[in-house]
């Protein structure tokens, strides 16, 4: 097969259009999960840590929250049917893509430097 084959298979596959997410941002991630037969909605609340292939149809983000005192990170793949919706709470200054080191730190050291930008023009999607 060749790669042009694959490209079009893979972009047919990609959402119309995608918020868009940086590291470093807090985010609601709204996910359909299937209970039996019925399908409901549940958000994830947290700090991207790590963006993936953003050009790509399996682009991914790595989202990180503290739930009940224990670190909780969940990969989503931006283009993948169950994922509802993404806003963007927040956005922080960071200088790299792979925020790994929040990891290791809790508390005042684990916080990130906000600032300032336009929550509605983020979150609307063309």
């Amino acid at each position: 097969m060749s790669f042009s084959i694959l490209q079009k298979i893979g972009d047919a596959q990609k959402k119309a259009a995608v918020v868009d997410v940086r590291s470093g941002d807090t985010v609601k991630v709204t996910q359909k999960i299937k209970e039996g037969e019925k399908f409901r909605s549940q958000v994830f609340e947290g700090v991207v840590v790590r963006v993936d292939r953003k050009e790509s149809h399996t682009a991914r983000i790595v989202v990180r929250k503290i739930a009940s005192g224990v670190g909780v990170e969940k990969s989503f793949l931006l283009h993948s049917p169950l994922v509802e919706k993404i806003e963007v709470v927040r956005r922080s200054k960071v200088r790299r893509n792979n925020l790994s080191y929040l990891r290791e730190r809790s508390g005042k050291s684990a916080r990130l430097e906000g600032k300032d930008f336009d929550r509605n023009a983020v979150n609307t999607i063309e």
